[in-house]
């Protein structure tokens, strides 16, 4: 885990910590499991069969978001790439990515899946966390449309990013974290 993701999961669990300050305990649940993953990560799938298995892999993690729930879990932290494993090149992620919009905006995908375009997975996650009223913590993919004019657009239009994603215990998207490779981070010298 880098500094960034490990700074980024202690400032969410804080954030977490205070909205619940009231309780006299907290408790969270950390799920790992094998992820199912797809046959073929060199060559593009159709959004279908992306949106088939990442709904297998949230099949799996349902049932431990409700079981964390059942034994009073205030959050479920689940895997990285738990929802379609890894290996993949730009071009094959693709259909896996959906658009991840700020959180503040006040958006929760279980009520209005289609405010920001086609977001399935990103419903089902929402739903998770208000049905079993739970904090879900999950990493997605997320793309976000650019144009010729910006100089570091890539190719397809698409900036796309490693994401981590919060909804609260009404479904509300209450965080997303754009997550960076410490080889894309550049590097600064200061003069001292």
């Amino acid at each position: 885990m880098s500094t960034s993701s490990f700074q980024t999961s202690v400032a969410v669990f804080a954030l977490l910590i205070l909205h619940a300050g009231a309780l006299d305990t907290f408790t969270a649940a950390v799920y790992e499991h094998a992820v199912l993953l797809p046959k073929e990560t060199e060559t593009p799938v159709s959004r279908d069969d992306a949106l088939l298995l990442m709904n297998k892999n949230i099949d799996i993690l349902e049932k431990a978001i409700k079981q964390a729930a059942e034994q009073g879990a205030k959050i479920i932290v689940t895997p990285e790439d738990a929802l379609y494993g890894w290996k993949f090149s730009r071009e094959t992620i693709f259909p896996y990515l959906e658009d991840v919009p700020d959180p503040e905006v006040g958006w929760i995908p279980c009520q209005d899946p289609h405010r920001f375009g086609h977001t399935p997975i990103q419903a089902r996650l929402s739903c998770l966390a208000k049905n079993n009223s739970i904090y879900v913590l999950a990493n997605i993919g997320d793309k976000k449309p650019c144009n010729s004019y910006d100089s570091r657009c890539p190719p397809n239009g698409y900036y796309q990013y490693n994401t981590n994603v919060v909804y609260d215990m009404t479904g509300q998207l209450v965080a997303r974290y754009h997550k960076e490779t410490l080889q894309s981070v550049k590097k600064t010298s200061a003069v001292i």
